[in-house]
């Protein structure tokens, strides 16, 4: 058989490892974020309160009553507002990210299958591959926190900015021009650069203790207490930017695409804790840490069996 006709009879796993580790932690991203979209709904809308934009008056106090009042105020399915492009980023932001993080580990970084890998270049691989995946994904993340925002504003007698996802996009491109889309990036790429060096870094740094360490194997119950330890430092360490992140990318803004609230991330980062105090940095963590623990553990639970299924080694 000639070398064509050869790779032609391998798996599709095998002739494209890279394209295929991507479809396959975009789709397990795309399970865990529809199952804890409404935390993250929730989430948004705390980060909100107390800001300039939002007005004097705070409707929600707490996450429950904070979906409570959603629920009852907007309906249930408000809960899963924004959902689309929330999808949709993942389907970039993860799969990006995942194959960037195995790539850098694997063939740059130099990690040899069964010896402990650095911390230190775990942290690079986590902070290169969040920050990457998370370019890429900016426009997707943008529309999704603007219309998150969008029962709010209904409620508060406001015009609805958009109709729908696509219709987001190109009311934005058109205000903004393509620069438009990524409102927002700085905070955005130094958020996810945080939360991937505590999640992938700590996934990958506990997973493979546990495997070295102890008599557990490459299972659920080994990947389980690794992805709880991932959402847990994750949400510790991007809480603070994602309050940031969330009030940069809803404030209003003028013709050229610029900020009428927040000059830069540092600008509002320091508005925000002289008015409000530095623990409003943290506004928000219970559902970020509680969205975060259970989307880590479907996410990485559905990656690592889909992955088997497939044929693709073990993360």
């Amino acid at each position: 058989m000639s070398p064509a006709g050869e790779e032609r009879s391998l798996p599709l796993p095998e002739r494209w490892p890279r394209a295929s580790k991507f479809a396959l932690s975009a789709c397990a991203a795309a399970v865990a974020e529809l199952v804890t979209f409404p935390l993250d709904l929730t989430k948004t809308r705390l980060q909100i309160q107390g800001e300039a934009a939002a007005g004097p008056a705070v409707p929600y106090r707490g996450m429950l009553r904070t979906a409570a009042g959603i629920a009852q105020e907007e309906g249930v399915w408000k809960l899963w507002q924004g959902a689309t492009p929330a999808v949709y980023r993942h389907i970039v932001y993860t799969g990006v990210r995942m194959v960037t993080y195995e790539h850098l580990r694997d063939s740059v970084l130099g990690r040899a299958e069964g010896e402990s890998f650095p911390l230190w270049k775990a942290v690079v691989g986590g902070v290169s591959a969040g920050a990457i995946g998370q370019f890429f994904a900016s426009p997707t993340d943008l529309v999704k926190v603007q219309m998150q925002m969008e029962g709010k504003r209904k409620l508060e007698g406001k015009p609805l900015r958009f109709r729908g996802v696509h219709h987001a996009f190109l009311k934005i491109l058109s205000e903004g021009g393509v620069r438009g889309l990524w409102a927002g990036w700085v905070p955005n790429v130094q958020r996810a650069a945080l939360v991937n060096m505590g999640d992938l870094t700590t996934y990958d740094t506990v997973k493979q203790f546990l495997l070295l360490n102890t008599t557990l194997v490459d299972n659920s119950v080994t990947h389980s207490v690794s992805s709880v330890c991932s959402g847990l430092v994750a949400a510790v360490l991007g809480t603070p930017a994602d309050v940031v992140k969330t009030r940069i990318m809803n404030q209003p803004r003028d013709k050229q695409g610029r900020g009428l609230l927040y000059k830069s991330s540092m600008d509002c980062l320091i508005q925000t804790v002289q008015g409000e105090g530095f623990m409003s940095l943290y506004k928000g963590f219970i559902p970020t840490w509680m969205r975060m623990a259970p989307w880590s553990l479907v996410f990485w639970l559905t990656y690592e069996q889909i992955r088997r299924l497939c044929g693709v080694t073990s993360f």
